[in-house]
């Protein structure tokens, strides 16, 4: 072959690998920000699936065990974040500089792979953007030093405490009245005595004493004292018959000491992401140990040890002996009643801590509301039904509204029905 000939095959290969590359670097990078859906619908969908894979291991505002994924878009393309968030570990594989980069500085922790679809990841990335673009949340009132948010909280608790102090002040009053009049009598009494003048009558009224023994026999004391005893008694029987059932303030001493403090507070791990049943089904779930190992499979030690702490040790004592952790319930309704989790998470939109109180502050779980069917009737007398978006709604709400009833509660729509939670 002639050198003119092997130049321009030359020229005509590396022409051709150049536009290779371009319709590669095209389809590759093609997608950029503005591609990320903005739909109320798909953005929704995004945070169900960031809180329940996701949210474990990212925040958006802050680093948790992987870094905060503010503004993500803007710092990869889509295609990239696609292919990163569907196997993270291909990508490190490759050589890509800004992934290695990324697993070593983060200590070598693996993201675990996804079976997502393009739709779904474009979902996540949807909320991520949206979140992004959210103010922060500023601080809580009641670290800002004015206490607004605190008094308001507790207002229940204050009005409260003030009626028992001024039941205190009232009766330590009357008290008071009583001696006095006691000390008035004893005086008057003497003061009397020692008039000469006196009458008859006047004389044996002074000198009269109580026969208190007397007055514990009469017929009207023996009444007052047998009615009061009988009214202390039924109260004590109907308050004990009351509280049958009712665990509320119930803590039990759970086989690992697991501390929601720690990972719902602290780390922020949604309830969700443990608690898989509550979003689509009756109950809530008690997580698994295959669960806890989600995490526990790379984060194995606490603080500087080199060795794992004695309740992670028992996770891993779980899983190599195939045996279940034992957690003890804590929240249990009679069988008679029905509860659906998904209906009032999924569907209600009801906050975990309604029901279950300060969860994310709490070392060892408690019961925190008393899960009575009065506690119940009370807030669905109460919760207001959003009807925004669901034509399901519509008739309803113009019917309701033509009546100038204010706005639709849960009671109004059957919430009230014994059938509901008893068949």
């Amino acid at each position: 072959m002639s050198t003119t000939a092997m130049i321009t095959k030359g020229f005509y290969s590396t022409a051709y690998f150049i536009v290779l590359s371009l319709l590669f670097s095209a389809s590759v990078y093609g997608q950029d920000a503005s591609s990320i859906p903005t739909d109320e619908g798909i953005i929704s969908q995004g945070r169900t699936l960031y809180n329940n894979n996701c949210a474990v291991c990212h925040a958006i505002e802050r680093q948790l065990v992987g870094p905060a994924l503010k503004n993500v878009h803007e710092r990869q393309s889509v295609e990239w974040l696609k292919a990163f968030i569907i196997n993270s570990q291909r990508v490190i594989q490759s050589g890509d500089q800004y992934a290695v980069n990324l697993y070593n500085q983060y200590n070598r922790t693996e993201m675990p792979a996804f079976d997502f679809s393009d739709d779904e990841v474009m979902s996540i990335l949807a909320y991520i953007k949206d979140e992004s673009a959210k103010e922060p949340v500023q601080a809580a009132a009641s670290d800002t030093g004015d206490g607004s948010q605190a008094q308001a909280q507790t207002g229940t608790a204050i009005s409260s405490g003030y009626i028992t102090v001024i039941l205190m002040a009232l009766l330590i009053v009357l008290v008071l009245i009583l001696i006095v009049l006691a000390v008035l009598i004893s005086v008057l009494t003497k003061y009397i005595k020692q008039k000469t003048d006196l009458d008859e009558a006047d004389e044996e009224l002074v000198s009269q004493k109580v026969d208190f023994g007397k007055l514990v026999r009469s017929p009207g004391f023996v009444w007052f004292a047998s009615f009061i005893f009988t009214a202390i008694v039924l109260k004590a029987v109907i308050d004990g018959l009351f509280s049958i059932g009712i665990q509320e303030g119930y803590a039990p001493a759970q086989p690992i000491a697991f501390s929601h403090k720690l990972h719902a507070g602290q780390y922020e791990i949604e309830c969700q992401y443990c608690h898989t049943g509550v979003l689509k089904g009756k109950s809530a779930n008690i997580p698994s140990a295959n669960i806890c190992m989600n995490c526990h499979s790379a984060i194995v030690k606490v603080g500087d040890s080199d060795q794992p702490s004695a309740e992670i040790q028992k996770i891993y004592d779980a899983i190599e002996n195939n045996k279940p952790i034992e957690w003890i319930r804590v929240h249990n309704l009679p069988d008679l009643s029905y509860f659906n989790h998904a209906q009032h998470v999924a569907v209600g939109e009801i906050e975990c801590q309604t029901c279950h109180g300060p969860i994310e502050e709490m070392e060892i779980v408690k019961q925190h509301s008393n899960l009575t069917m009065g506690w119940c009737i009370d807030c669905h007398r109460q919760t207001d039904v959003n009807s925004m978006g669901n034509a399901y709604y519509d008739k309803l709400v113009e019917l309701h509204e033509s009546k100038g009833k204010g706005p639709m509660k849960v009671a109004d729509i059957g919430g009230l029905e014994c059938a509901k939670c008893h068949y």
